[in-house]
C-alpha cells in the first residue's frame, strides 16, 4: 500500500487508490457487513461500504471518486486541512463522503459554513452540491471501524494515505485542525515522512485550542470532536467551532 500511495500522481488518483483499499481484515469485513446490514432508517438507500477519501478544494468532487454528479467547481488549493478519525458506520461509510449524512457532519458543516468555508450548511449526500473553499477534509483511517475505535496498526497500515495527501497538498496548506485526540496524535508522522521535521518531544498535549507552530511546517491547532458526545453534552460548542475555525482562518490567511 505505501507504493500505491506513493505512485499517485494528483489527489483524484489518490482518492480512486484510497476508494480500493482492502488493506485491513478487520476493517473490510465491518464496512461490508455494515453496508449488507443497513440501519432501518437507511434500509432502502445503498451504502458506499468502501474506504472513503479526502474532499474539498482543489477539486470538490461530487461524488466519490469523481463519479455521480456534475462537473468539479473549480477551486484554490487548500490552506486548511481538518483532520477526523475515521468515517461513521452510517455517514461516510453509507453516503462515500467524509463527514456526510450524520450528527457530526451536522455541526461541522454548519460551522464551516457559518466560517465562510463552505457553500452550504449541510452535508446529506455526495450530490448534494456542496463544495468547500480553501478548506480539505480528511481522515487519519480511511475506513468505518468497529466502535468508532480503530487499532493501533490499522492507523498504521492506513498512514501512507494521510502522507501522500499531505504531500499532494503541502504547497499552499498552511494549518491543520486537528478533531481529536486520535487525530492530533496521528499528526506528528506526517512532519517526520512528508516535511523531514522531527516530532516535538515531548509531544504537546492534546486540548481544545492546543496550538502547536513549527518552522517548516503547518501550524495544528487542537479541537474536539464533533461527535454527538460532545455536542450533545455541551463539551463542544457552537461557539468554540467558530472560534477554532476563525483562529485557522487567520493563521492561514484565508479572509
Amino acid at each position: 500500500m505505501v507504493a500505491r500511495a506513493a505512485r499517485a500522481t494528483d489527489l483524484a488518483d489518490l482518492d480512486g487508490a484510497v476508494s480500493d483499499c482492502f488493506a485491513c481484515p478487520r476493517l473490510v469485513a465491518w464496512r461490508e457487513e455494515v453496508a449488507r446490514t443497513r440501519r432501518a432508517a437507511f434500509r432502502e438507500q445503498e451504502y458506499w461500504g468502501r474506504p472513503v477519501p479526502g474532499f474539498g478544494a482543489p477539486d470538490n468532487r461530487t461524488g466519490p471518486g469523481g463519479s455521480g454528479g456534475p462537473a468539479p467547481t473549480p477551486a484554490a488549493a487548500p490552506r486548511i486541512a481538518l483532520l477526523g478519525l475515521a468515517p461513521a458506520a452510517h455517514g461516510g461509510n453509507r453516503t462515500g463522503r467524509i463527514f456526510t449524512g450524520d450528527r457530526s457532519g451536522d455541526v461541522l458543516f454548519a460551522a464551516l459554513h457559518r466560517a465562510g468555508l463552505a457553500n452550504q450548511p449541510t452535508s446529506v449526500a455526495a450530490d448534494d452540491g456542496l463544495t468547500l473553499r480553501d478548506t480539505r477534509i480528511f481522515s487519519a483511517v480511511r475506513c468505518a471501524p468497529p466502535d468508532n475505535k480503530p487499532t493501533p496498526a490499522e492507523r498504521d497500515t492506513c498512514a501512507p494515505w494521510l502522507h501522500r495527501e499531505v504531500g499532494l497538498i503541502r504547497p499552499t496548506l498552511r494549518v491543520v485542525v486537528a478533531l481529536g485526540a486520535f487525530a492530533w496524535a496521528a499528526w506528528w508522522p506526517v512532519l517526520r515522512d512528508v516535511y523531514g521535521v522531527r516530532p516535538p518531544s515531548p509531544r504537546p498535549a492534546f486540548g481544545h485550542g492546543a496550538h502547536w507552530s513549527g518552522t517548516a511546517a503547518p501550524d495544528l491547532l487542537g479541537c474536539y470532536h464533533v461527535s454527538q458526545q460532545n455536542t450533545f453534552t455541551g463539551r463542544l460548542t457552537p461557539g468554540m467551532l467558530d472560534d477554532v475555525f476563525a483562529r485557522a482562518k487567520l493563521l492561514a490567511g484565508v479572509d
